[in-house]
């Protein structure tokens, strides 16, 4: 099981492409949040969902085995590494989640698509994030546990 969530931090005035986010990633072994975190690990959210989203689908697809993910503007950074079993996914802190291919895209792409709800259809970083979304979704399962996005 694993859950993936992306926000905005609030007090920033009008929405924007460059806004301040958060990722937080929760499975069975543990949690990754960049919130609340000593230095602030906080990261420019829209522009780092882009840069997952780009990550992500060598790993889904099996054609790399490692991603190392660090988020724009921080040193807030998660490991996926893909074996046999399907894809751990780790923090500074170790293994948050075992969980399989499928699993990491459908959480991944549910909680960009709901982030996506939050960004200006005029913004410059708009169409890049719509981009990313777009050529992602393909990869979630359509049948099966986690389908049908």
């Amino acid at each position: 099981m694993i859950t993936v969530r992306f926000t905005v931090r609030p007090g920033q005035g009008d929405p924007s492409g460059f806004d301040l986010g958060d990722m937080s990633v929760a499975g069975d072994l543990g949690t990754a949040d960049s919130a609340g975190r000593t230095p602030d690990r906080g990261m420019m959210i829209y522009l780092s969902v882009t840069q997952l989203l780009d990550s992500l689908p060598a790993l889904l697809r099996g054609s790399a085995r490692t991603l190392a993910f660090t988020g724009v503007d921080t040193s807030f950074g998660l490991s996926f590494r893909r074996n046999k079993d399907g894809v751990s996914v780790s923090s500074e802190d170790g293994v948050i989640a075992r969980t399989t291919p499928d699993e990491l895209a459908s959480a991944v792409l549910g909680a960009a698509e709901a982030l996506a709800l939050t960004l200006p259809t005029g913004d410059p970083a708009a169409s890049d994030y719509a981009d990313a979304l777009a050529a992602f979704r393909p990869l979630v399962s359509r049948h099966g546990p986690g389908g049908g996005h």
